[in-house]
């Protein structure tokens, strides 16, 4: 017998109901009423297709939301498990669960594909283009090498790339004079 504190049927005459609360009552599950509700996912290198006794809903090749949708269903419903369903995907285990995880806490948005690489400019912040644009404007003849050289004696990591790269972006370049 299962312990009445985890699962008690409505039906129960063993157990006065008033006694119970009301979120420990499990309801005994519905009826089918259909008899096949089989429902396939049919993928190749190329193609992915959900088919059912409805029909076939084919997937468009880009879509990635969809395939990695289907590789959860098949990892988590069909029970092939994750590095099963991840080798069939061409993804490695790790990121499986990964995106496990994303899709439980967000949902389909976990599952959208994020651009990799740095997200913000780790080295020109909007300090350094300031100090940049400063001391340019402070010495106009100064090349970005001295500049470069004299905030990295202020403390500040940038190379002298970077700092050409600012000058050119704010378009305070030394104009040169054509006869």
């Amino acid at each position: 017998m299962v312990s009445p504190l985890f699962h008690v049927w409505r039906d129960s005459t063993t157990l006065p109901l008033s006694h119970v609360p009301p979120h420990l009552i499990r309801h005994p599950p519905s009826p089918r009423c259909y008899t096949d509700t089989t429902m396939n996912i049919s993928f190749s290198e190329k193609h992915l297709r959900f088919f059912g006794p409805g029909g076939i809903l084919p997937v468009s090749d880009h879509d990635q939301v969809c395939r990695r949708l289907a590789m959860l269903i098949l990892g988590e419903c069909e029970g092939q498990g994750a590095t099963q369903a991840a080798q069939q995907f061409h993804l490695s285990r790790q990121r499986y669960y990964q995106l496990r995880t994303a899709f439980a806490q967000q949902g389909a948005l976990g599952l959208i594909l994020e651009p990799r690489g740095p997200k913000t400019d780790y080295r020109r912040t909007a300090q350094i283009v300031r100090l940049v644009i400063r001391h340019r404007f402070l010495d106009t003849e100064a090349p970005a090498e001295v500049i470069a050289q004299k905030l990295r004696q202020e403390g500040y990591t940038i190379s002298q790339r970077s700092v050409e790269r600012i000058i050119a972006d704010y378009g305070l370049q030394k104009k040169t004079l054509r006869p």
